[in-house]
């Protein structure tokens, strides 16, 4: 459980300005109480149902549903909260990535998302072109968010102290509108991270690598390109090309089956 009151004051003030806050996973409510001064309505989810008797001692005021995040219907649930809305969480290690792709899903219920998660996760999420963490989770949650690291919370920051150390970012929803295959395109460029864009992008949709490298010519891409080091713009150049083939079609439901 987090334990540091810097670190909480922090969260508080990266989620605000709100007059709803949605909390995942709240445990007995160490930063609960401090959201909940802020807020209009708080609703808190959390798994462990042993937690209820500590959450109604320590945040009287919220709103606690017993149940698993991964279940409950997160825009449900925000939709009943007066807006601006904030979405917090202390994200579990083994469930971050299925969170996160839940969180982005719903993105369009609330303001800001204010997530703790395993610092090397969080390094991944945030890592720019031309650096080795970055992957396809950054690309699509960038494309999805606007982020910003917020803190980092060392093992010290909990009882009892994990074995990795934590980092805390901000989310803000992003309405940019992308090409449709974008995401498929971005999948397959990081396929195999060691090899260049235009081998992935051959062998995942079949096809020549004459025929990709002539659509990295059109997106003004070398072909020593990797996936790491282009930038998002890069991206929709070359899925707006991609989209623009007749095989894509039946690539596409190909990999859907």
């Amino acid at each position: 459980f987090l334990a540091a009151p810097s670190v909480v004051q922090a969260i508080v003030k990266a989620a605000e300005p709100y007059e709803g806050c949605l909390e995942i996973g709240p445990g007995p409510g160490i930063l609960t109480c401090q959201l909940v001064k802020r807020a209009k309505k708080m609703v808190a989810i959390e798994f462990d149902a042993r937690m209820e008797s500590l959450l109604a001692l320590s945040t009287p005021g919220c709103e606690v549903i017993i149940g698993d995040a991964m279940q409950v219907d997160l825009a449900a649930v925000l939709k009943t909260l007066p807006e601006p809305r904030a979405l917090v969480s202390n994200l579990p290690y083994y469930i971050t990535g299925p969170l996160l792709e839940r969180f982005a899903q719903v993105r369009s219920e609330y303001s800001v998302s204010v997530l703790m998660m395993q610092k090397e996760v969080g390094q991944k999420i945030i890592a720019l072109p031309s650096d080795r963490a970055r992957g396809s989770l950054s690309v699509h949650l960038q494309s999805q968010f606007k982020i910003s690291h917020v803190v980092n919370a060392s093992a010290g920051c909990f009882l009892p102290p994990p074995k990795v150390d934590s980092i805390v970012l901000k989310f803000v929803p992003r309405t940019d509108q992308f090409p449709i295959h974008f995401s498929r395109v971005v999948k397959a460029g990081f396929t195999q991270n060691r090899k260049t864009l235009i081998n992935n992008l051959s062998a995942t949709f079949r096809q020549t690598k004459a025929d990709i490298e002539s659509i990295l010519s059109e997106c003004g891409l070398p072909v020593t390109s990797r996936a790491f080091e282009l930038w998002e713009s890069d991206w929709i150049r070359l899925a707006t090309e991609v989209e623009k083939q007749p095989w894509i079609e039946s690539v596409a439901k190909t990999s859907k089956k």
